[in-house]
C-alpha cells in the first residue's frame, strides 16, 4: 500500500486546500465581473486561459476523468481501488467547483463510497460450516 493512502486525514485536508484553491479560480477568474471588461477583444495569457477553462466547463472535460477513475475505483479491492478512489475525488474537485456538477457528483458518490468501504479479508467458505458443524456437535453438560 503507497504510504500516503495510509493517512487519510492528511489526504482530506490536502482535498480541502485544493478545494479552496479551485473555488478561488471560480470566483477570482470565472465570475468576476472585472475579467469581462478586461478580456474584451483582447488577448492576454489569463483571458486565454479563462477561455479555455471556459470550454473544459461547456464540454464537462473535468468531470469525465474523475469519474472514469472512481468508476473502476468502486469495483478494485485492495490499494490499488483506495488510490484510484482518491484521484478520482482530487479530479472531481474542481469539475464540482467549476459547474460540471451532474457527474461530479456521481464521481464523489462512488469515490466516497469505495474510500468507505470496509476491507476484510475474505475468509475461507469451509471454515464458516466447519464452525457451525464444531458448535452443534458439541455435548450440552
Amino acid at each position: 500500500m503507497p504510504s500516503c493512502l495510509r493517512h487519510p486525514v492528511l489526504l482530506l485536508l490536502l482535498l480541502a486546500g485544493w478545494a479552496g484553491a479551485c473555488y478561488g479560480v471560480r470566483f477570482g477568474l470565472m465570475e468576476a465581473a472585472r475579467w469581462v471588461e478586461l478580456c474584451d477583444g483582447k488577448g492576454s495569457a489569463l483571458c486565454d486561459v479563462r477561455s479555455t477553462l471556459g470550454l473544459l466547463i461547456y464540454f464537462r472535460v473535468l468531470a469525465w476523468p474523475a469519474l472514469a477513475c472512481t468508476l473502476p475505483a468502486f469495483f478494485i479491492a485492495g490499494p490499488r481501488g483506495r488510490l484510484l478512489a482518491w484521484l478520482g475525488l482530487f479530479l472531481t474537485v474542481p469539475a464540482l467547483a467549476l459547474y460540471s456538477v451532474t457527474p461530479a457528483v456521481v464521481s464523489v458518490l462512488l469515490g466516497a463510497l469505495r474510500l468507505v468501504r470496509d476491507e476484510r479479508p475474505s475468509a475461507p467458505a469451509n471454515s464458516a460450516a466447519t464452525n457451525t458443524a464444531e458448535a452443534t456437535a458439541q455435548p450440552s453438560a
